[in-house]
């Protein structure tokens, strides 16, 4: 029997990833990041899945330095030349978040992981990764990440995410996800994107990633047990008003570190 070729990750495809990316919505993040944050003393910000940057980048704008790592050496060069473009070039490093050495005797006062990146393990692999960024997080520093709410995606057993068009250099560009519920829980995303030219279909790209849904619990009973307080739960984007958790599709976490005992 022929066996099918293996789907590609869209991070992989760094162009396709960022065909999203405008001053708009760098504007957008900023803004959220600014609401976010508050007044929350953060000079320095490690984002241990920074990706192409999108997603952290724009915190250079608040006068926070911002380093990353990644594990896609094509999204860190994206990121690279982004930040260089605007004149504030940061530190990156190749990486998975599960073995953060590359910034041993370095300390932040945030570390985060964006982008929905912790799904793409295992429910031990992310308490395992919350244990390496708590080492570079100073004390009374803060511990951060985004997520889906995979409580809810697994109540609902959504199937079809449908993104509203957008358009690049005139060619309309539409977004579907397909979710399948698969047996050993995990859940497997089916990216199509489609490029159309003058009502046509001109290209597709499919994507597939593979998710391990973890509960917010698992994350929050980890801090707990490393001393973390002022657990703070958001919506994310922060101009969405549910308030309620269970019907929030994507949320983000900022804690705090507790502070160092004087000698």
């Amino acid at each position: 029997m022929k066996r099918e070729p293996e789907m590609s990750s869209l991070y992989e495809r760094a162009d396709i990833y960022d065909l999203i990316e405008s001053e708009k919505r760098t504007e957008i993040i900023r803004e959220d990041w600014k609401q976010f944050l508050g007044d929350r003393q953060i000079r320095t910000f490690l984002d241990v899945s920074i990706g192409t940057g999108g997603m952290t980048l724009p915190l250079q704008e608040l006068g926070i330095e911002v380093f990353g790592s990644d594990l896609s050496e094509e999204m860190l060069s994206r990121c690279r030349k982004k930040a260089l473009a605007k004149q504030k070039p940061v530190r990156l490093e190749g990486s998975d978040f599960r073995d953060l050495a590359c910034w041993k005797g370095m300390q932040f006062d945030c570390v985060a992981s964006t982008g929905n990146a912790l799904g793409y393990v295992s429910n031990g692999d992310v308490l395992k990764t919350i244990e390496q960024m708590d080492a570079l997080i100073r004390p009374g520093g803060y511990f951060c990440f985004d997520s889906r709410n995979w409580e809810m995606i697994l109540q609902e057993k959504q199937r079809f995410y449908v993104y509203n068009p957008f358009f690049r250099d005139g060619t309309r560009i539409n977004l579907v996800q397909v979710w399948d519920h698969n047996a050993d829980g995990s859940i497997t995303f089916n990216l199509l994107y489609t490029f159309e030219q003058e009502n046509k279909i001109v290209q597709k790209e499919i994507f597939e990633e593979h998710y391990h849904p973890f509960p917010l619990k698992l994350v929050t009973d980890k801090l707990s047990a490393l001393g973390y307080g002022s657990v703070c739960v958001r919506p994310f984007p922060c101009s969405v008003p549910e308030t309620d958790f269970h019907k929030i599709e994507w949320y983000r976490l900022i804690a705090r570190k507790h502070q160092a005992e004087k000698g």
